[in-house]
């Protein structure tokens, strides 16, 4: 069917947002051990490896990510590639000619500079807020990108999620889009549904449109 997993394979050790609780997977049975089955326990973030985040993240009275519309993750998908090694600018987006109700996926350097690096990067591309600002106009469905925010660890933290989410995009975050050419796609994403979760693990797969 030809469809492109773009999501990071969770996994201990895994690149991680500095101070979010680390991926753990233990074993609690084994059948090498004699036990009856396989069966392990896992405990991770929220927002670890390719996941979304909910307008509870960053707003007490947010959904949460059980609440969110399927089609806001589910249909036709555009991933645009950003040239900018520092941000996302209104200036880069505004040639692409982005119209309301897209969905989003923004292809940057982080992609194949980034995620093969082991530990946390906080030189990444992010949305910056002028650029969220851009977008948050558009209402788009969704944003996407290919690192584990999209503001900046340094900059625009905060504003570029305040900004996307009031807008009423769901973000998602951890992209892995090195084998994604720009386009257009068919885009599932789907994340876990957790009750009051303010975000949620997801697995993200694109299919071509011809």
């Amino acid at each position: 069917m030809d469809f492109i997993d773009i999501s990071m394979t969770i996994e201990p050790g895994m690149v991680g947002w500095p101070g979010d609780a680390p991926v753990h997977i233990d074993k609690t049975q084994e059948l090498a051990a004699g036990g009856p089955y396989n069966l392990s326990r896992i405990t991770m973030s929220l927002h670890a490896g390719t996941h979304m985040d909910a307008p509870l993240h960053f707003m007490e009275e947010g959904l949460s990510i059980a609440g969110m519309p399927l089609d806001a993750t589910v249909g036709p998908a555009r991933v645009i590639e950003i040239d900018d090694p520092e941000s996302i600018k209104r200036s880069e987006l505004e040639a692409h000619g982005i119209t309301g109700g897209e969905r989003i996926l923004f292809k940057t350097v982080n992609s194949k500079r980034l995620w093969p690096i082991e530990s946390f990067s906080e030189d990444f591309v992010y949305i910056s807020a002028d650029a969220a600002r851009y977008l948050a106009d558009l209402h788009p469905l969704c944003i996407g990108i290919d690192y584990l925010s999209v503001g900046g660890f340094i900059k625009d933290a905060e504003a570029t999620h305040r900004t996307l989410l009031e807008a009423g995009a769901w973000i998602i975050e951890g992209l892995d889009l090195s084998r994604v050419t720009p386009g257009n796609y068919v885009l599932i994403c789907l994340p876990l549904k957790v009750e009051r979760g303010d975000g949620a693990p997801a697995r993200a797969i694109l299919k071509p449109l011809p």
